[in-house]
């Protein structure tokens, strides 16, 4: 009788701690699905940043710009260019569509480090149109040359992409801003080297890795909101 009454006492002793697994579990996932809900729905206060906006692309789909102006954006990047010949197929009719809308608009080439200045410029030109109501055009350095099919060396990085912000600022008649990523100023040290305003990336979490004040900061990479499917990201202003 006592052996049953162990094996008993067993039995509701491992059943008894498969419970408390089963409901730590659930709180865990509970947890982990309420800092998940947090985080998408997680923006800067207009209090600490008055002016807000997206950064939209091709990878958004269909965007609806009254919906994101009465949700509070102010304003929207939208992605046009890449390298020496790719366009963003969406990029024109974003531009259309925004006109009126009440966001102020720019414009963002990805750029090469593989591919030369004056080829990247006139794509860039030949998408963007020349309009002084325009935000100024962000160029995005994210891609390093390691993968170039021909060496390029640091300096001729830093040279090219000096020649391709004088062409291209020419053209917009305005000077352009730096978005950096964090590998590419890791490699290439270029907040450092070129003087212009930068846009840098770091969501919730103000970025500093470029060793001076940014004036653009993606803090919400997916930003859920109620004027589109999906995340957005979102974009702040340095007050």
């Amino acid at each position: 009788m006592a052996r049953k009454a162990r094996k008993s006492s067993g039995k509701q002793g491992r059943a008894w701690r498969w419970r408390l697994v089963a409901l730590l579990l659930l709180v865990a996932l509970a947890a982990g699905g309420w800092q998940w809900w947090e985080y998408v729905h997680w923006a800067p206060s207009r209090q600490a940043y008055p002016v807000q906006g997206v950064l939209v692309g091709e990878e958004d789909g269909e965007v609806n710009f009254h919906g994101l102006r009465a949700i509070g954006a102010d304003f929207a990047y939208l992605e046009a260019s890449r390298g020496a010949e790719g366009r963003d197929p969406s990029f024109s009719r974003n531009l259309a569509q925004i006109a009126d809308s009440g966001l102020q608009v720019g414009a963002v080439h990805r750029y090469d480090p593989c591919v030369g200045a004056e080829t990247q410029a006139a794509n860039f030109v030949i998408i963007v149109p020349r309009d002084q109501a325009l935000l100024p055009p962000a160029i995005e350095l994210d891609a390093t040359a390691e993968g170039c099919e021909s060496q390029v060396s640091d300096p001729e990085v830093e040279s090219e992409l000096t020649t391709f912000l004088n062409q291209v600022e020419g053209h917009v008649g305005k000077h352009a801003l730096l978005k950096i990523s964090p590998r590419f100023e890791d490699r290439y040290r270029i907040a450092r080297r070129i003087e212009r305003d930068l846009w840098l990336q770091g969501d919730r979490f103000q970025p500093d890795y470029a060793g001076r004040p940014w004036m653009l900061w993606t803090a919400n990479s997916q930003l859920h909101t109620d004027a589109k499917s999906g995340g957005v990201r979102w974009v702040v202003l340095q007050p």
